[in-house]
């Protein structure tokens, strides 16, 4: 599943700019990083990590959970820059 977000997450980038890096870590399932304007599976340093389980990353972008709901609940943790993950919900729109 995480590679498919991958693929659709690159596919995304490559009409729009996300400046900074950010890590999607699913736990066990893996993770997904968006830097250099691509998104891959590989892990590395990166600005920003979102802590979130792989079934709410996929509810996350196909918008049936909204980030600051997530949030709140505790479905999704942010680490490092907030800059860079405020930076994310324009690429969600």
């Amino acid at each position: 599943m995480l590679a498919q977000i991958a693929a659709q997450m690159a596919e995304g980038l490559k009409d729009r700019t996300f400046d900074g890096s950010l890590k999607f870590d699913c736990g066990d399932a893996g993770v997904v990083v968006l830097a250099d304007n691509t998104a891959t599976q590989e892990d590395r340093e990166t600005d920003c990590t979102v802590s979130i389980s792989e079934d709410n990353l996929v509810k996350l972008l196909a918008g049936d959970l909204k980030p600051t709901t997530a949030l709140m609940l505790g479905k999704l943790k942010v680490s490092g820059d907030m800059g860079t993950a405020m930076k994310l919900g324009q690429l969600l729109t």
